[in-house]
């Protein structure tokens, strides 16, 4: 595992975060010494994952210009830039396959604060996508999708691991993610892995500040 490729999910334009994100890309965030995406990066690093990719757009040369190819980290960091021509999930992925390789790669949102270990993420040969779901958080209490057989759904936690093969007929434009997900796991492609740890999505203002720990206004 310690091979696979990394991709971090950082092109997002942030409106639900602003007026946080009008000058600062949400990614570059911080909470507490680093931005969102250092954390990712420096925990993948201690993980043993040394080859990233980040997809960017909204001010995106901020995140290079902060975080760079990776040399300070002791990772090689590559970039997709999706220009002003934001793809989404699911076309960002597309687009940014021939950086990720031809092995089995894991995909992680930006916008979390979760102490997961990837080291223990993996793929089962006949399958393409293994989901990383969670207890349902407050703000998502009907969930996303179903845990083997469980009669109730899930939340997906922005974390996965997917074979090459999962995008293979999804086409090169804009395309979100959620309908091939459920798509595969009704068809058995995918598969879920239930998590209990630290989680925390930072898509808004007051969730961030949750994160922080403080709920006063932090100034960037």
């Amino acid at each position: 595992m310690k091979k696979t490729s990394v991709m971090i999910l950082a092109a997002g334009r942030g409106m639900r975060m602003m007026p946080l994100t009008e000058n600062t890309p949400k990614p570059l965030l911080k909470i507490g010494k680093h931005p969102l995406l250092e954390w990712h990066i420096i925990n993948l690093k201690k993980a043993g994952f040394k080859n990233i990719v980040i997809n960017i757009s909204y001010l995106g040369e901020q995140i290079i210009k902060t975080i760079g190819d990776g040399e300070k980290y002791g990772v090689k960091i590559q970039y997709s830039d999706e220009k002003d021509n934001i793809l989404e999930t699911a076309g960002g992925i597309k687009k940014a396959l021939p950086l990720l390789g031809d092995k089995a790669f894991i995909v992680v949102n930006s916008d979390i604060k979760t102490n997961f270990d990837f080291k223990k993420l993996s793929l089962k040969k006949n399958k393409n996508a293994n989901l990383v779901l969670i207890n349902n958080p407050d703000f998502n209490p009907n969930g996303d999708f179903y845990h083997h057989n469980s009669k109730q759904k899930y939340t997906f936690a922005g974390i996965a691991i997917y074979h090459p093969r999962f995008f293979e007929n999804i086409p090169h434009k804009k395309a979100p993610l959620a309908p091939h997900l459920k798509q595969a796991l009704e068809n058995k492609d995918a598969y879920t892995t239930l998590y209990n740890g630290i989680w925390q999505d930072i898509g808004t203002p007051e969730r961030f500040y949750k994160a922080c720990g403080t709920t006063e206004k932090i100034k960037y």
